[in-house]
């Protein structure tokens, strides 16, 4: 099986994002544009709309329009856009809008506006609907006729995208569909990624559900203006504070105009545009402005040599040898479950343990018995390995006086003799005193200690050797 998430991502170091005049943050704010593009049978839906409204528990009434949910979408549209649109460009706060095409079309002064304004108009789908059910043909083709709806309305393509109720395969029919700056339909990560679909690549910057005023509307969400400025005042703090410390992030800003439009809740936005704009280094951008500086910056870069897309004979003939001459370890790790997270040394070298601690107590002495005396017989005649080779040689197991020798040679024959299988050590950093100390030290041991400690010493020795092949 091969696990198609991606449970790593940029792991323990994220690229430096390197944003604008060193800013420590960006900061981006979304106004979702839905009213009109709702679910209602006036759009020649099946039922009426039942998501993100002020009508706790709503249900869709089917084959009938909902008065009191199409009056709540309608306020979005009469007021709350505009009392949006009063706080955000008075306070120079630049924007991009989720814009549902079908909702553009019907909102021409909402749209005027919005350009008016310089702010980006991303495509926010075709109508504002679930797609989880939706076959992919059917999407590819709202897509295309979002794109085109879009442009007809705005005058120009969309250059982001994000669906929101979108599909298992909505990114990567963005990704097909190509043209994109960036999608948005993921909430993966606080810094842009790309995705690779079928020999193509995306652009994601991930948006948010929790940096978000639809918590308004849902259970364990925010009750008032007050908790939704808090939250947003501590996201801000410590991003904000990771990227004085060096690891600069994104916090994206999700607005809704029938929710964050009420009066009850705008006073808290407020409030917390006067709080960014009191601290210095903070990049206000829209996302085709983070878009662009992101290609710019960190580039998509080809990456060939991941052990999870490789074929077995590939994978067998890179990993087979990290245990030592048991290249059945990586046959049987090929076999199981890898994905991304197993691209990395730390990442493979968990999935070659796990073959190697669920084998049998037998197969695992085979795995001992594979591996050399160490400064033996084998390492005079040079028939190491490779990998033994250079292990030995970097502890200098090469240049040993003939006491040396003959004393390795000793504590050689009596430790087999007493567990049955050589003595094995990762040699690489120590010297050949710290080796002979271990030597003396676990040769004391009883056998189903020292089976364990050899064990432990041969997976120590494949992290190393794979740490030498693969990114951490």
């Amino acid at each position: 099986m091969r696990y198609p998430r991606d449970l790593h991502g940029y792991g323990a170091t994220p690229p430096d994002a390197a944003w604008p005049d060193g800013a420590h943050i960006a900061v981006q704010f979304v106004v979702n544009y839905e009213e009109g593009g709702e679910n209602c049978v006036l759009h020649g839906d099946a039922a009426s709309e039942a998501f993100l409204s002020e009508i706790v528990g709503a249900q869709p009434w089917p084959g009938k329009r909902h008065w009191n949910m199409e009056s709540i979408y309608d306020y979005g549209a009469r007021a709350g856009f505009w009392r949006l649109h009063r706080l955000l460009t008075e306070s120079a706060v630049p924007v991009t809008v989720y814009g549902v095409a079908t909702a553009l079309k019907r909102s021409p002064a909402q749209v005027a506006a919005m350009q008016a304004a310089g702010w980006e108009i991303a495509s926010h789908g075709l109508k504002w609907v679930e797609h989880k059910d939706m076959e992919p043909d059917e999407e590819r083709r709202q897509i295309a006729e979002a794109v085109r709806l879009h442009e007809i309305v705005t005058g120009e393509r969309p250059l982001g995208w994000y669906t929101g109720r979108c599909s298992e395969n909505t990114v990567d029919l963005i990704t097909e569909y190509g043209g994109f700056a960036y999608v948005s339909d993921s909430y993966a990560d606080d810094l842009p990624y790309w995705h690779e679909h079928d020999g193509k690549h995306q652009l994601v910057i991930p948006y948010t559900l929790d940096t978000n005023d639809m918590r308004f509307a849902t259970a364990q969400g925010f009750n008032s203006g007050d908790q939704f400025f808090s939250y947003l005042k501590d996201t801000f703090d410590v991003l904000y504070a990771e990227g004085r410390a060096g690891a600069p992030r994104m916090m994206n800003i999700g607005l809704h105009c029938r929710l964050a439009g009420r009066p009850g809740r705008i006073a808290a936005l407020g409030r917390f545009i006067d709080y960014m704009k009191n601290h210095d280094k903070v990049w206000l951008a829209r996302r085709i402005d983070i878009a662009n500086h992101w290609v710019r910056a960190h580039p998509f870069r080809e990456h060939k040599d991941r052990p999870s897309q490789l074929s077995e004979e590939a994978f067998v003939s890179r990993f087979g040898g990290i245990f030592e001459h048991s290249e059945w370890i990586a046959r049987r790790a090929f076999a199981d479950e890898l994905g991304p997270a197993n691209d990395t040394a730390i990442g493979l070298h968990a999935a070659l343990t796990a073959v190697f601690r669920s084998a049998t107590e037998a197969e695992r002495l085979r795995v001992l018995n594979a591996h050399p005396d160490l400064a033996g017989k084998l390492a005079q005649a040079r028939r190491l390995t490779e990998n033994s080779t250079s292990e030995q040689v970097s502890a200098g197991l090469d240049a040993l006086t003939d006491a040396e020798r003959a004393r390795f040679t000793q504590l050689n024959s009596r430790y087999v003799e007493i567990f049955g299988f050589p003595f094995i050590i990762a040699v690489r950093g120590l010297s050949k005193d710290d080796i002979l100390a271990a030597f003396e030290r676990r040769i004391g041991n009883d056998h189903k200690i020292e089976f364990n400690t050899a064990c432990r010493q041969v997976e120590r020795i494949a992290l190393l050797r794979l740490s030498r092949m693969l990114p951490n």
